[in-house]
């Protein structure tokens, strides 16, 4: 489906896939090119032209191979990884990794369902995030346990909330962080490299 509506869009797309039948029965109805092979590999993925490619979308029904796939990706060059993940267990892995395009399916269809039945809009929030604004989060460490005023971010920076075994908990000054809470950072754009950097700096994004 995605590859279909890209395809109509205008952009060029290549699929990676393991399985030779599946690659003619898409060839069918699919104008776009196909690489035949395990696409969690560095030298299936090299035959896609990484560093011309804009985007790497990791849809496998794998959640192990996702992960795995976009993380060759990020060092192969790709210009941004989508990653999917059936299951939210794995959603503080990738925030750890660096990964921080990730999807879940089942969450997103049911948080837009259940706004939908409040009568709200699903999307409000990325309405209001504009101009310069941005969101990054992170999976707080044991250094980062304490007051959320002590991780001394950078000015027009804030720590907006946190989620703490799945429970949303609006933060304060005087929130205090606990090893595994995602914490939730509205900042300037022109921090974003800065912040990501902090946190991300043992997955070495690209």
């Amino acid at each position: 489906m995605t590859a279909s509506m890209l395809v109509k869009q205008g952009h060029e797309v290549v699929i990676v896939e393991s399985d030779k039948q599946r690659i003619d029965e898409l060839t069918a109805h699919l104008d776009c090119g196909f690489v035949h092979g395990d696409g969690s590999t560095p030298a299936i993925l090299k035959e896609t032209n990484p560093k011309e490619t804009d985007f790497l979308f990791c849809l496998t029904g794998n959640d192990q191979a996702n992960i795995i796939t976009s993380l060759v990706g990020r060092s192969m060059g790709f210009a941004r990884v989508v990653t999917k993940i059936e299951s939210a267990e794995f959603e503080h892995i990738c925030i750890e990794l660096g990964l921080k395009d990730t999807i879940i399916p089942a969450r997103t269809i049911g948080r837009y369902l259940s706004d939908m039945v409040k009568g709200q809009d699903l999307l409000e929030l990325s309405a209001m995030i504009k101009d310069e604004a941005r969101v990054f989060s992170f999976v707080a460490r044991a250094e980062e346990e304490g007051p959320v005023g002590d991780l001394k971010l950078p000015e027009e920076s804030r720590v907006i909330c946190l989620y703490r075994d799945g429970h949303f908990l609006l933060a304060e000054g005087d929130s205090e962080l606990k090893v595994g809470d995602e914490v939730v950072i509205l900042l300037h754009s022109k921090h974003l490299p800065e912040i990501t950097e902090r946190w991300n700096v043992r997955s070495q994004p690209s």
